[in-house]
This record gives structure tokens, sequence and C-alpha cells, in this order.
């Protein structure tokens, strides 16, 4: 509950326990075994930061922070906290203005990232490459960049991967040399995001964060809940989001020093998938962020099961505390006990150590900083009740309130050109390239045999004339020595003819001469 800048946490025995507001952005902690009131507390901060102008976003992970669109329903139990912490002529039972937002489109309005956004950086780090591969990711992305090939989604940079494993011998000397091996191990590292709905977060219309950091009408904060029911059973694409996220927050919001409150509140729910099995690298990030985001007007809030589930080095920069109860049945778990009760500033007044296993729910230890920035000592605190509904938000309220929100302009994807249909078209253009060649190599090939065949049927033509004038000329010459022969045959049969006249004349005339003679 907001008062006077400042947030009415809950009870202890010195009273009421409260933290400033404008210390909230020095971020924060809450923890605690399941079951132990997590949940309630960061719905009660969320509901204070909403009331104080300030805009909150919120991972939903069981699907009852919903809750917080709808009134709290009255109860004999709730009004006996609401006179318990003596907040009756406060205290209302109110809805608070939601945006409602789902990664897999399912529970609200979509939330997309495009690949650029991502970068080589944090997408090598959330698929766990090698530094081979990530320097071959680094090498992607700058071809990517010097071709103009915009990489929106998984499959923007999956044509990408492929062309420059087609042409890599190509970029050798510009860009160095990128192994068949390095290549292999990328596309299998994105086969996990992919299965896990990264088709879905890669795209556009992608996320505009200042669409996150909005007031209402009457001035309260906007609560941002991301539905991430399915979301936290998909651990690498939570963490994508999550990097995705804060290195969002960091680099697109102007420095703004110290204010009076924050810009935008985060409540990183099962904050644990973010550190789990995390190389070093990637923690480093994180605490970068962590660290420099606070000037930019930002709070984040991790919500776990345990202190021991954050990594010391982003532990330290979590100054408000609320630890709810943990159980410790086995050396691990009295290890973590332990830890968590050296993260607070001792009280004399009690042993941390033992009371964090005594706590009941809805109790936490808490310590906040004061208005100097000075940790407080730790005390036991009963934590205030939220003013919204304990439970989950009806469907109908879900849908009304996203048919009004003025989110609607990231309901329908957009899928314009990009690295893909920049690639295909030149493949497909490639192809069609080549398919005239080959056309053209065949018709040539055609032409080559036309132009053979026929060269053949010429010479064959030419062969059979040849042939045939031959023929003729050999006829002609046998009938011109046939006729020669006649000729010379007539002129003998002709020559003996007269031959034969010439004979008879002379015996004639002999015989007439004899005669002649004779009878003289």
């Amino acid at each position: 509950m907001y008062t006077d800048g400042q947030i009415y946490m809950g009870l202890a025995d010195g009273g009421r326990v409260n933290m400033q507001l404008h210390m909230s952005n020095r971020h924060g902690l809450i923890a605690g075994a399941s079951g132990t009131g997590k949940t309630i507390t960061m719905k009660a901060m969320a509901e204070s930061f909403s009331d104080a102008g300030v805009p909150v976003f919120l991972c939903d992970v069981k699907g009852d922070v919903s809750g917080l669109a709808e009134p709290g329903a009255q109860s004999e139990s709730m009004e006996k906290r609401i006179d318990k912490f003596g907040i009756r002529e406060e205290f209302s039972y109110k809805a608070y203005p939601v945006c409602f937002w789902d990664i897999y489109q399912e529970g609200g309005h979509p939330v997309r990232a495009t690949v650029s956004d991502m970068g080589p950086d944090i997408l090598s780090r959330i698929l766990g490459l090698t530094p081979a591969q990530e320097g071959v990711l680094n090498i992607i992305f700058k071809i990517a960049d010097d071709r103009g090939l915009l990489l929106i989604d998984l499959k923007d940079l999956r044509t990408t991967i492929n062309y420059v494993a087609e042409h890599k011998d190509d970029y050798t000397l510009t860009y160095g040399s990128m192994s068949t091996q390095s290549l292999g191990g990328i596309v299998r590292a994105l086969l996990p995001l992919e299965t896990q709905g990264g088709d879905l977060f890669f795209g556009q219309p992608d996320l505009d964060i200042f669409d996150w950091i909005r007031t209402d009408v009457y001035g309260k904060g906007m609560v941002n809940i991301l539905n991430c029911v399915k979301l936290v059973q998909n651990p690498t694409l939570y963490a994508s989001f999550l990097l995705w996220m804060m290195a969002e927050l960091f680099e697109r919001l102007p420095e703004a020093g110290d204010l009076d409150k924050p810009k935008l509140v985060f409540f990183f729910d099962e904050a644990h998938m973010l550190f789990a099995d995390a190389p070093k690298v990637l923690v480093q990030k994180i605490e970068q962020v962590v660290k420099l985001v606070r000037s930019k007007g930002v709070g984040i809030y991790f919500v776990t099961q345990s202190p021991g589930d954050i990594p010391d080095s982003v532990l330290a920069q979590l100054s408000n505390r609320v630890q709810h109860a943990l159980r410790a049945y086995t050396p691990s778990e009295q290890k973590a006990v332990k830890i968590a009760a050296q993260s607070f500033r001792a009280n004399p007044a009690f042993k941390t150590e033992d009371v964090i296993m005594e706590l009941g729910v809805g109790e936490a230890l808490t310590s906040f900083l004061d208005e100097n920035g000075v940790p407080g000592m730790v005390q036991r605190t009963s934590i205030i009740c939220p003013q919204s509904l304990m439970g989950p938000a009806g469907e109908a309220t879900r849908q009304s309130l996203m048919s009004r929100d003025g989110m609607s302009k990231y309901d329908q994807v957009y899928d314009g050109e990009s690295a893909y249909e920049v690639l295909t078209g030149q493949q497909a253009k490639e192809a069609q390239e080549a398919q005239l060649a080959a056309e053209r190599e065949q018709f040539e090939k055609e032409k080559e045999a036309y132009a053979a065949q026929k060269a053949k049927e010429e010479e064959a033509a030419a062969k059979r004339l040849a042939k045939a004038e031959e023929d003729a000329r050999r006829k002609k010459e046998k009938e011109e020595a046939a006729a020669q022969k006649k000729k010379e045959k007539d002129t003998e049969r002709r020559k003996r003819q007269i031959e034969n006249q010439l004979i008879n004349t002379g015996m004639q005339v002999l015989k007439r001469g004899i005669l002649n003679t004779l009878f003289k």
C-alpha cells in the first residue's frame, strides 16, 4: 500500500515496515520456499508501485498474478488482516490497470523481438556457444549487416547461416575463416530455441519497451503481466527473453540519475532459471545490466526460492530484501538457510537463521534501504494483504482489457522483406539463371547435334549426288563407248558393204571387160 512516498509492506514489532519509493530502484529480492507467500508479496509491491504511478512488469508463473485486474473479494480472514494492519480507512478492494502479454500468444498480446535486437553476444550466451562458434556467429551478423540483410526471425538467421556456409570461402579473406563444424554447431544450438517457441518470440512487430512505461488516465502505473505458465517450462526461451529485456532497458532508456520514483519496476519470477548452469560471461553480463540499469530509473526484483539461486555478484546489487520461510531438511538446505541469514543486517532481538525456519505463511524477514540508502536491520514482518483478487482473473476480464488497452498493434504478425526473402529470392534467381544456363547449354548441344546431323546428312547427300553423277558419267561413257563401238561397227559394216559393193562392181566391170574382149 502506497502512502506519502513510502510503500507500506507490513507490520513488525517496531510498527510499520516501509520501503522508500525513491530507493526502490536499488533492486530487490523476494525469496522463500514454495507456498510461503512470495507471490502475495510480489502482488502487494506491484499494487503499491502502480498506486504511486510507477509502471510494473510481472512474470505470472502460476497463472494467479492476473488477479490484479479484478478487485479483491471480501472475506472474514481479509477483514481481520485489514484490522490487524490498521488500514481500515485506507484499504479498498480494487482492480489495477493491467495489460496482458504472452510470448505464445495465448493469454495476452504477443511479445516479440528481432534477432538483430538480440544481437550475437546475448544469442551466443543463450545458445551456449563455444568461443569459436561465437566468433563465427559474430561474422554471420557482420556479413548480414554489410549486405543489408535484416535478421528479423529465426528463419532469417537460419537462411543466412546456410548462405554463409555455401559461400564461406568467398568471405574468408574479408571476415576470417569459418569452419563447417562451427557453422553446424550453431545450427544445432538453434534447435532447442526453435522447439521451445523461438519462432513466436522472434519477429515483427517487435515490442517497443516504452509501451510498458505507461500510466492510465488516473495516473496509476500500468501493470504489465507476462503469462509465463508455459514459458517457464522452456528455460532457454525464458532466459532469452529476460536477458533481452534487461539489455533493451539498459540500451534504450536515457540516464536518469536519482529520481523520486522509478520509471519502471520489473519482477522476474523463477529467477533461478536465468542463472542455472550459466557460464561466467553470462553472469557478468547480467551483473553489468543490473548495476547500470539503476541509473536509468529501473528497479529489478528477482523472485526465487533461495538467495543461493542468485550469484553473489548479482545478489550484492539487491538492496531491498524480503525473505519468506525456508525449510532445512538436508545439509544443502541448511547451508542455504545460513546464506540467507548472513545476507541481512543482524537484529540483536533474534537469531536470523532460526527465525527463517519458523516463519509462517504471509510472514517474512525484511530489510529495506532507509531514506539515506542504508540497509535497515532485519525485521520479522507480517506482509500486508493485496487489494486485488487473490486468484486468477476471469477470461472475460482478460479479453475485455485486451480489447481496449491500445496494444492490438502487436496482435498481427508482420513478415516483411528480410534476409529470408532476399536470400531465397536470390537463390530462386540463381536457380532460374542456372536453369536458363542449363537450357541454353542444352539448346547449344541440341544445336550442335542438329548441325552435326545436318552436316552428316549433307555429306551423305553430297556423296549420293557424287555417286549419282559418277554413275551417270560412267553410264554416259559406257553409252558413248557403246555408241562409238556401234558407230565403229556400223562404219566397219558399211565399209565392208562398200568394199563388197566395190568388189561386186569391179567384178562386174571385169566381167564385162572380159566379155567385151571375147565378143569384140
